[in-house]
């Protein structure tokens, strides 16, 4: 029988569980180093205690990066096979987590299955799942509702659950004021301000954050702080509704660790490469260390059908400046639902990023991959690139796609290879060209 509620109590009591030794293995830390980062706050091992298949991972801007993937269906995309194909592809690409975000059909059977088949943290966004649950427009659902659901979610073993609790009525006044270019972009933060809109009553997710935290301790549930003000364009970042929920979201984190309930704080969005640094400190700051979540950030507007590559620069540099979770995007973002090579498009590019962002910060061990696949391109050692290969197939089939004449070199240089010219040079052989 567990003798502490969550993650975070366990490590404020002393208390070591088996998800912080795994967590500390993965991350070439000692428990001692550890759990003092849990008890603060600032690491986050997202696990339901119901969840029993999970292969737990440490969130937290001094640990290697983590990456997030985003699947579910819609209206229009209804079936949960593909959905199921598409989460075993990203696990099997090293996703760390798996959101599902589905807006459409019985959600309970897939979230269910995921949390007894898949090793990856779940993460649910309960607005979304009110409205599908019980079947009725959004203007009839009380706050209870809402409620109720986070509770279903949190019994059915999800692992973090996404909350808009930081808009509040005085939201709907700032963004008929300030006249934002995109207004609020957030599907779930527009739920949120809808209801409150169309019922006159404040943000259940805010009113009654007492008592979702209750529920929150009762299963290990990690609290998502959704940002449903971040921005949708450029022109919208940095703006004065985004830095005013991030102050509400400071003050929602405090009020979560006095019950030692787990917080991650969510962010940006579309901003410019000049803005992202200064906002993750500002997030450090307010939130005092709480782990970043961060969407991109996409650092263009004008990418569509690449803005897997436009998140992957702005999530580069927004964790090396200090976020700890990255949520990809794919190159069907802004248009269509991902099919199966877009979440392996959208995964590969937020591993670089990521990947590259950990490097910068020199976190333990990063570096050695690269490492082994520079002596393996030296050595010509084609097989041991492979191994090294954040995506090994991709490598594999360019190569005998394109084959050379010679097996030690590439048909980009063939015998003008400069790795091959100074491997005979040096060993004090005949380097021949022709």
């Amino acid at each position: 029988m567990r003798n502490y509620a969550t993650q975070m109590e366990a490590a404020r009591k002393g208390i070591v569980t088996k998800e912080l030794e795994t967590v500390a293995k993965k991350e070439r830390m000692t428990v001692e180093e550890l759990m003092p980062l849990v008890a603060s706050g600032k690491v986050a091992i997202c696990a339901n205690k119901i969840h029993a298949c999970i292969s737990p991972e440490g969130i937290g801007s001094m640990l290697k990066t983590k990456i997030n993937v985003n699947l579910g269906v819609s209206r229009d995309c209804k079936d949960y096979n593909v959905e199921m194909e598409k989460v075993m592809e990203a696990v099997r690409m090293g996703a760390h987590a798996i959101m599902d975000l589905s807006s459409h059909g019985d959600t309970v059977p897939f979230r269910r299955k995921l949390t007894h088949e898949c090793p990856a943290m779940i993460g649910t966004v309960p607005v979304y799942d009110s409205v599908i649950h019980y079947q009725r427009d959004l203007d009839t659902l009380t706050a209870r509702d809402f409620i109720d659901v986070i509770r279903l979610h949190a019994q059915d073993g999800v692992d973090f659950v996404t909350l808009h609790c930081g808009i509040t009525r005085k939201t709907i006044e700032q963004v008929k004021k300030h006249k934002r270019k995109m207004n609020i972009v957030s599907r779930g933060g527009s739920l949120v301000f809808a209801w409150m809109c169309m019922t006159g009553e404040e943000n259940p997710f805010y009113e009654y954050y007492d008592e979702i935290l209750d529920i929150c301790r009762e299963y290990d549930v990690t609290i998502s702080l959704g940002d449903a003000c971040r921005p949708g364009c450029l022109a919208d970042a940095t703006d004065v509704c985004q830095i005013e929920e991030l102050v509400r979201l400071g003050e929602l984190t405090k009020r979560a660790w006095e019950k030692d309930v787990q917080v991650m704080v969510e962010g940006p969005g579309h901003m410019p490469m000049d803005q992202i640094a200064a906002n993750m400190k500002v997030q450090q700051s307010i939130c005092q260390g709480a782990p970043f979540y961060v969407l991109g950030p996409l650092v263009t507007d004008i990418a569509p059908g690449y803005d897997h590559i436009t998140s992957a620069i702005g999530g580069a540099i927004a964790a090396a400046s200090g976020a700890a979770f990255l949520c990809y995007v794919t190159p069907a973002e802004h248009l269509a639902l991902p099919n199966v090579e877009d979440v392996k498009q959208g995964i590969i590019a937020s591993k670089i990023a990521a990947h590259a962002a950990d490097i910068a910060k020199g976190v333990r061990g990063a570096r050695e991959i690269d490492d082994q696949m520079a002596d393996a391109r030296k050595a010509l050692d084609w097989e041991a690139q492979w191994a090294c290969s954040i995506d090994p197939e991709t490598a594999k089939r360019i190569r005998e796609e394109r084959k050379p004449e010679h097996e030690d070199t590439c048909s980009m240089c063939g015998k003008f290879c400069a790795v091959r010219s100074m491997n005979k040079a040096l060993a004090g052989e005949h380097i021949d060209i022709l």
